[in-house]
């Protein structure tokens, strides 16, 4: 029988492929999706660089400010607080990190096929 499932907080689990500087914890992981939290520490950490190489990753941040840095040799950066929503295309290197002076919690969810998290070395150069 299909019927609603609930994942509860303490039932929340580590992402099978971290990135360093962040916290990622999964609540559901199916075919072609896969969703979860995301949360950094008040020290404006940041993750290391990664891409999500077959999968649009959508976020929401729910408290504290984020930030995304991308494109040639990380130049470019986008800030984002509490209400706003941010998507990563697939195949976009990147790493994102706290932008303020409080910890930060989002909802991620990525929809795509193959693997998840890839952890590379950092973008291409200018």
């Amino acid at each position: 029988m299909d019927r609603p499932t609930v994942v509860r907080k303490d039932e929340l689990r580590g992402e099978p492929t971290p990135t360093p500087g962040v916290t990622r914890f999964e609540a559901y992981s199916h075919e072609h999706v896969w969703v979860g939290r995301i949360e950094n520490d008040a020290d404006h950490d940041a993750s290391g660089w990664h891409v999500h190489p077959g999968h649009d990753t959508y976020g929401h941040v729910i408290s504290g400010r984020f930030f995304v840095e991308f494109g040639p040799a990380g130049s470019e950066r986008l800030e984002f607080e509490p209400g706003d929503f941010v998507m990563i295309p697939k195949g976009v290197v990147h790493r994102e990190g706290n932008a303020g002076d409080e910890a930060n919690d989002g909802v991620i969810v990525r929809v795509g096929e193959g693997p998840v998290t890839v952890n590379v070395d950092g973008p291409d150069p200018a």
